[in-house]
């Protein structure tokens, strides 16, 4: 076509798309002026009326042909034919609602949960974060290259950090974090007190993020020095929650542990620190120069900072970490004390905060996927035993002169209708779905940055499309090659249709069945992983036992002995309580966490080398703690209540510090010196092992005298007959009465304790389960969809024979045999595939061999019965058929 053609043609097509019966009525009109003119011209010349109007016809020519052959010239004669296809599949679709609804609701499970997780891994491990070049960001650690620690990611200590920071000046800037902090807010303003999670930094730390305070100003470095003006900054949520968006807040006091702070600023919105050592929770941030204590801020031994660093224009990080291993293991040797670590070890700022959470979330990923490939193979069988149906139907509309890309052009169209409708429902059960996770785990690094975008949008539509083509082509290439007569034969009594169409539906349901078998082994696994987890011993009932903590502000109880007056005071009070069996403090109740360690020796066994020691977890209890948490003394006492104060030099130890430490010999009366400190305890007792984390062995642990150690925090753990949740208001009354402005954090019982720890299994567990049901489901489906179908089709078969004397019992069980074939080469393929698979699950599994028998043996009995239950139906429908009415509805 001419460039005159496409100048000219182009704005008719642009007029057709929005004015079609305009230029239909303009072309009509002007093929009746050409059409009169021409009469006139022949008039002129000397011709009748009649006979000018026969010859300008038959000059013009066929009227109707002429007129489709101008509208070519600027109709969409492909968009016209789609829109024509696009009808006449719904109306076929119409046809079979049944089929249509199913089929649309397995594409939208399987379009909807992949969307879902789509967006959740995108958000969460893919997306830069939210700071200034983020990629230039690491996490710098301390590491022991496994010597004691079997993972090497260890927190650093204050000394170590000063020495790196002040080497590596030309390859980074570094900032120190501690995000394990936690203050008192005071009540004021008629607010009433809280604990709130905080955390301290450097002065450097935001402008080395690159993030900029909505309100207010950053910290400065005048901020994060120890004589400096007490400065504080808040997050947007702690503003708007506890100050309801005050537009003046800067410049206002909060009472931090009893000390006035000056709000300087609110981080914004976007602002989440989150690492693998948590920080997403932190609400409060101060300068940390300011608040931590001058040894801990000097010291080599004490890890309880992280090291966050920004990477210089061209330096790598494995430069920069080669550079800080190198500084570790020089300080290692000017100081080797045991708790000085030999190396360091880095990892970029994304890596740190998603570490806990790639391979569950890669595996959630891959279970979805195999869901929306069963769910593809699901309809796509379907459509195939639903094509066999109309097998008569395409072999005469061939006949007729329809050419075979329009048939397939048409399964295409129906493939899509159901693919789009099915996306567009899955779509608002992704947005429910999305909308349900970020309620339920909000505590999940980087929940903040879910969000359905144009990249999610993006995907939804990829998805579509391969679902469209995936279900519409494996449906098109059942459609026979062979001559018509052998397709309207096909179509007729005698026959049930195509070998190959049965072959093609096998194979999809074999390969529907092997995914589900896998999908089903693996949620198998983590559910009793999960099992194993909530029913680890902790070494105590955990019944009836109900944990508050309370923490008190050194600026108002300033001496040892206002603390323990304070928890004397409490504990007696609790004890008097009605309902309370007993009751007792601690410093850490089980399964709550680690809450630090000592490394001692033993004075009675020969001095250790230098740079070694004896691990012990630290706990301080008050003498009934035992009987409250219902630890047994296993050899020895416990404390007497004059064992306090400059009297608290006595210790009980685990039993399995006993048999590691003490082997063979009896620990009563022994001595523990500290490496560091050189202070010398005396063990008085040997008591049961009990577990900081439920999914932790116990540690070799060390009690001593919460009322003499410098504790100015404790738990109370309360002993009940009943219900120990009832006794929470009571005991936060009691603190009320001995100090109004100090709050009580972390109420829980001990069984909603382990149930916190071991949220991410049962998370995992429950979705991977969830989409393995629906695998089931789906799966099940299908055995019983296609099986119905051919049952359908073969209605006159099934007359005849039975009409000829086949029994029932012999229709019944070749039906089935039929039916289950699939399903047995389904699950002998799909066993050896899951015990693949499941390999690359092992890091989430505890105390669960992957190839558990019992949990593969149950898979491959449920699947089973499932299989059989969906095949039974629609065998057992053929087998009663009425042989004479079926011949005679034919």
């Amino acid at each position: 076509m001419r460039l005159e053609q496409w100048i000219y043609t182009i704005p008719l097509r642009v007029r057709a798309l929005f004015h079609r019966n305009r230029l239909d009525s303009e072309l009509d009109d002007e093929i009746r002026d050409h059409l009169d003119r021409q009469i006139e011209f022949n008039v002129a010349g000397g011709m009748s009326p009649e006979e000018a109007r026969l010859v300008a016809l038959r000059r013009l020519g066929n009227a109707a042909l002429v007129r489709d052959k101008t509208r070519a010239t600027w109709n969409w004669n492909g968009l016209e034919q789609f829109f024509h296809d696009l009808r006449i599949g719904m109306r076929t679709l119409s046809r079979t609602p049944g089929f249509t609804l199913v089929a649309i609701l397995v594409m939208a499970l399987g379009i909807g949960t992949n969307v879902a997780l789509f967006t959740v891994v995108r958000s969460v491990l893919l997306k830069p974060l939210p700071y200034s070049d983020p990629g230039r960001l690491a996490l710098l650690y301390e590491a022991d290259n496994g010597e004691e620690h079997p993972a090497p990611w260890l927190p650093v200590d204050a000394g170590s950090f000063w020495e790196w920071q002040r080497s590596t000046q030309s390859l980074a800037q570094m900032a120190l974090v501690s995000p394990f902090q936690g203050y008192n807010v005071s009540g004021e303003g008629g607010k009433l007190p809280e604990a709130v999670e905080a955390a301290w930094c450097t002065g450097n730390f935001l402008s080395l993020l690159g993030v900029q305070p909505m309100k207010g100003r950053a910290f400065a470095q005048d901020d994060d020095r120890p004589g400096a003006p007490a400065t504080a900054m808040i997050t947007a949520s702690f503003w708007k929650r506890r100050y309801g968006a005050d537009p003046a807040i800067t410049g206002k006091t909060i009472w931090l542990d009893d000390k006035p702070h000056t709000i300087i600023g609110v981080l914004p919105p976007t602002f989440v620190y989150s690492g693998a050592f948590g920080g997403a929770t932190d609400q409060i941030w101060t300068p940390v120069r300011h608040e931590a204590p001058a040894a801990l801020l000097n010291t080599y031994g004490d890890h309880e900072f992280l090291v966050i660093a920004r990477l210089a224009p061209g330096v790598s990080l494995a430069t920069l970490a080669a550079r800080v291993d190198a500084l570790q293991k020089q300080i290692k040797s000017a100081h080797p004390e045991p708790a000085v670590h030999p190396g360091a070890i880095s990892r970029t700022m994304l890596d740190d905060a998603v570490q806990n959470y790639k391979t569950p979330l890669y595996a959630l990923q891959g279970a979805t996927g195999c869901v929306l490939l069963i769910a593809c193979m699901n309809v796509a069988g379907l459509l195939v035993a639903r094509a066999a149906s109309r097998n008569k139907e395409f072999a005469v509309r061939a006949a007729l002169g329809g050419g075979r890309m329009r048939l397939i052009r048409e399964r295409l169209i129906e493939s899509l209708l159901i693919s789009v409708s099915g996306g567009a429902l899955g779509i608002l059960l992704a947005w429910a779905a999305l909308a349900w996770l970020v309620h339920a785990r909000h505590d999940m690094n980087r929940i903040e940055a879910i969000h359905f975008d144009g990249v999610a949008a993006a995907f939804t539509l990829a998805v579509i499309s391969l679902c469209t083509l995936f279900s519409g082509l494996i449906s098109a290439q059942s459609a026979d090659r062979g001559n018509i007569l052998a397709g309207l034969q096909e179509g007729s009594r005698s026959h049930s249709g195509g070998r190959s169409r049965a072959l093609l539906r096998r194979l999809l349901l074999t390969a529907e069945v092997g995914l589900t078998v896998v999908l089903l082994v693996g949620a198998g696994l983590l559910l009793k992983s999960f099992q194993h987890l909530r029913s680890s011993d902790l070494g105590v009932p955990i019944d009836n036992a109900l944990t508050l903590r309370v923490g008190l502000p050194n600026a108002r109880y300033k001496q040892g002995e206002q603390k323990i007056a304070f928890f004397e005071q409490l504990i007696a009070r609790v004890r008097a309580l009605p309902g309370v069996s007993s009751a007792g403090l601690v410093s850490e109740a089980p399964g709550e966490g680690w809450n630090g360690d000592d490394l001692m020796s033993i004075v009675e066994h020969p001095p250790l080398l230098k740079g070694q020691g004896l691990d012990f977890m630290l706990r301080g209890v008050d003498p009934e703690y035992f009987s409250a948490i219902g630890l047994p003394i296993f050899k020895g006492r416990t404390f007497n209540h004059d064992e306090r104060g400059d009297r608290a030099n006595v210790v009980l130890i685990s039993r399995g510090a006993a048999q590691q430490y003490f082997p063979g010999e009896d620990p009563i009366g022994k001595h523990l010196r500290t490496i560091d400190e050189g202070g010398v305890w005396t063990v008085i007792g040997v008591v049961g092992d009990v577990r900081w984390n439920v999914a932790k062995p116990p540690n070799p642990t060390l009690y001593w005298p919460i009322y003499g150690n410098g504790y100015n925090f404790a738990t109370i753990v309360v002993r009940t007959a009943h219900d120990a949740d009832s006794m929470a208001i009571p005991v936060q009354k009691i603190v009320a009465q001995l100090d109004p402005d100090l709050p009580v954090s972390n109420v829980m019982t001990l069984r909603e304790a382990i149930g916190k720890s071991t949220i991410d299994s049962k998370f995992d567990a429950i979705l991977v389960m969830a989409f393995a049901i629906i695998a089931l489901v789906l799966a099940a489906a299908g055995l019983y969809g296609v099986l119905a179908y051919l049952v359908a089709q073969r209605m006159v078969e099934f007359g005849i024979r039975l009409a000829l004397g086949a029994q029932r019992k012999a229709l019944l069980s070749h039906l089935l045999l039929d039916g289950l074939k699939p399903a047995m080469a389904g699950l002998l393929i799909g066993l050896p595939a899951s015990a693949v698979v499941v390999r690359l699950i092992r890091s989430m599994l505890y105390e669960t061999e992957p190839l558990d028998p019992m949990v593969f043996g149950a898979v491959a009995g449920l699947l089973l019965f499932v299989a059989i239950a969906a095949c039974l139906v629609p065998a057992w429908y053929a087998s009663r058929l009425d042989p004479i009415r079926t011949l005679r509805t034919e």
